[in-house]
């Protein structure tokens, strides 16, 4: 591979602004290099160029974590965090939409690139990890018959009924790198898509294809932060372990509710712009919705609640759970709207509440636009969910680690007989 193949393959995996960053050169040269197929100084960066793919393929590994994880389908880092908490090393991370990108490296200034769309990576680059992770999208699964497939010469069975969908993608990393355990998250709905066929394919391949042992259960992270929101979450072991659910501790529904994570706006926190402003840290007005919207949502509710349906605008105080947040939070924020009082128009919530209302610290930084923070959020996890699912995945994990490395350990003192 020469250095201009080279160079595309990099510019394909991290992306434009990634790579010129690491390259230490402009969007501009970048494009150049890249449009003239001349690099200047080819030694010195051919050099670059190797390190970089040497970082994707065998990051540095620290000495004090209990195992390693990949990141797949990784949005803002929702479910690393997770994992880090409970002694895991992130040593890959793949995510496609290069503003959360942007979010994803502003909190983890990791020692690898982020990887763009995972369709385009092969598994060979891929590190060997002990455990996967994946809040992977799901897309519709095609169900074509066996025998018209056969006909035509084409792949069926698990082939046929994975390829096309991001699912399998999912598949065909475990199935190369063969992890200990994976988590994958996706919504509640995958149970009951095209009739549970869907869901029945992912079981199948996971259990008699890949041969893991999986179990699965739909959360609630009511009671974790004061949202209704329901994820189905998919937990699979390579070998037998005695995993439960019955191990999963929830705080409860309306455990908490919206005055924790709204702004007090009474000067107990301090200043926070673009959000926020003066001395009471009082919400910038910026989020009230304005009277011709507000007119509007009031007139679509009571249109719909006359035909006997339940559409139209939430409202909620600080002594609600809300809706659940979605990636459409932007447009118009009517599935979460704050109580300003009575003859008040309502507002949006800050980014800096969404962040709080999906469970992350304040100290997680939003470098993007509002309307990209919203769409972050909304396809976020809820991380003190997935901090509780770590929790109870540790032991079995650090067990199957652990029994990993006494193999290795028992092979090298066969070998120093032999």
């Amino acid at each position: 591979m020469n250095n201009v193949q080279k160079l595309e393959k990099l510019y394909n995996l991290v992306g434009e602004d990634q790579l010129s960053e690491l390259l230490d050169i402009t969007n501009k040269t970048l494009k150049n290099w890249l449009k003239e197929e001349v690099i200047p100084k080819e030694s010195t960066v051919s050099a670059k160029f190797d390190q970089i793919l040497n970082s994707i393929a065998n990051p540095p590994k620290s000495t004090s974590s209990e195992f390693t994880f990949i990141d797949l389908f990784a949005g803002i880092g929702g479910i690393r965090r997770g994992f880090e908490s409970i002694g895991g090393q992130c040593i890959f991370t793949s995510e496609w939409d290069k503003y959360s990108q942007k979010t994803y490296r502003a909190n983890y200034p990791d020692h690898h690139p982020v990887v763009g769309d995972i369709t385009k990576v092969d598994s060979a680059l891929i590190p060997d990890h002990d455990v996967l992770l994946a809040g992977f999208p799901c897309q519709p699964f095609s169900l074509a018959g066996v025998s018209k497939k056969n006909s035509l010469g084409r792949a069926h069975g698990f082939e046929c009924n994975t390829q096309g969908t991001l699912f399998f993608d999912v598949e065909r990393i475990i199935e190369a790198k063969r992890p200990k355990a994976f988590l994958l998250e996706n919504v509640k709905n995958l149970a009951s898509h095209d009739k549970g066929k869907t869901f029945k394919i992912i079981t199948q391949t996971l259990e008699k294809k890949l041969g893991y042992k999986i179990f699965h259960k739909v959360i609630d992270a009511n009671g974790f932060v004061p949202q209704n929101r329901q994820r189905i979450f998919i937990v699979g072991f390579r070998d037998d372990v005695p995993f439960t659910w019955d191990s999963f501790l929830h705080p409860g529904k309306g455990a908490v509710t919206m005055k924790d994570i709204l702004h007090p706006e009474n000067g107990r926190e301090g200043e926070e712009q673009p959000y926020t402003e003066g001395s009471k840290a009082s919400v910038k007005k910026d989020f009230i919705i304005s009277t011709k919207l507000w007119t509007y949502l009031k007139n679509y509710k009571k249109k719909h609640e006359e035909k006997g349906n339940g559409f139209g605008f939430g409202m909620v105080t600080g002594t609600d759970t809300c809706r659940t947040l979605s990636a459409r939070y932007h447009k118009d924020g009517s599935e979460v709207l704050i109580s300003r009082g009575r003859n008040k128009n309502p507002r949006r919530l800050t980014p800096r509440e969404c962040a709080r209302l999906m469970g992350y610290p304040d100290a997680l930084k939003i470098p993007v636009s509002n309307t990209q923070a919203y769409r972050q959020f909304g396809n976020s996890v809820v991380v003190p969910v997935i901090d509780e699912i770590a929790r109870i995945m540790r032991p079995h994990i650090i067990k199957l680690v652990e029994d990993d490395q006494g193999k290795i350990i028992e092979q090298e003192d066969l070998w120093k007989i032999a």
